[in-house]
C-alpha cells in the first residue's frame, strides 16, 4: 500500500521534510517513488505539487495524518484535520490496559 509521507532531511535541530510517495511500511530513509514537495516547520514554508498529490490519491495512496493536516491547511484537500496527539494517547492507553490485565 502506498502512502504520502514526510521524509526528514536537514541537520540536527534543523529539521526539514520532503513530501514523498513510498510504501507504507518502508523505512523513511529508503527509496521513494516520487518527490512531491517540501515543508519547513521552522519557517512554515512549503511547496507542494497539488496535481501530483491528487493523482497519487486517485491511484490509492493515502496521506499520513500529519501530511493530511498539511494538505487541508494548504487547501489541496477538503475536510477536517485529524488530531495526531489523540491517536498517540489512545495507543498509550491500550498498552497500559494490556499491562494491567496481565
Amino acid at each position: 500500500m502506498l502512502a504520502i509521507k514526510f521524509r526528514r532531511i536537514g541537520k540536527k535541530h534543523q529539521a526539514s521534510y520532503r513530501v514523498v510517495v513510498m510504501e507504507k511500511k518502508s523505512k523513511l530513509g529508503g527509496k521513494f517513488l516520487e518527490d512531491l514537495g517540501f515543508y519547513n516547520p521552522h519557517t512554515k514554508e512549503s511547496q507542494i505539487n497539488n496535481e501530483r498529490i491528487l493523482h497519487w490519491i486517485k491511484n490509492g495512496a493515502k496521506p499520513t495524518d500529519t501530511v493530511h493536516n498539511l494538505l487541508i491547511s494548504k487547501s489541496v484537500l477538503e475536510g477536517k484535520k485529524i488530531s495526531v496527539h489523540a491517536r498517540i494517547k489512545k495507543g498509550e492507553e491500550a498498552v497500559k490496559t494490556e499491562m494491567v490485565n496481565k
